[in-house]
């Protein structure tokens, strides 16, 4: 699990997801650099976790729209800790090579 949220895609994922329910091209224009790719690899791993759901409308054209389980949720909390950890002390770490 540990493995699964130290991603930096899920972790993303996961904060995009924290503003309510959002379909696939709304996340992927929120996660600027992802690809169609990754993001979908992304939101199966959350979602064999338990950590996102997925509800597919008998729409057409047929709409998809990804959200946070109870689990997301209070998996979202410690990750925005770690968010503003990041943003309070990222002029202490030394500069990349």
């Amino acid at each position: 699990m540990l493995d699964l949220l130290a991603n930096k895609w899920s972790a993303l994922a996961l904060g995009a997801l924290e503003q309510g329910p959002q379909r696939f091209g709304a996340l992927r224009t929120r996660l600027q650099g992802i690809s169609p790719k990754v993001l979908t690899q992304t939101l199966r791993r959350l979602e064999d976790h338990g950590l996102v759901h997925r509800e597919i409308y008998a729409e057409v054209p047929l709409r998809v729209e990804y959200s946070l389980t109870p689990l997301g949720a209070d998996a979202c909390a410690p990750l925005a800790h770690l968010r503003t950890w990041v943003e309070q002390n990222i002029g202490r770490f030394p500069a990349s090579a």
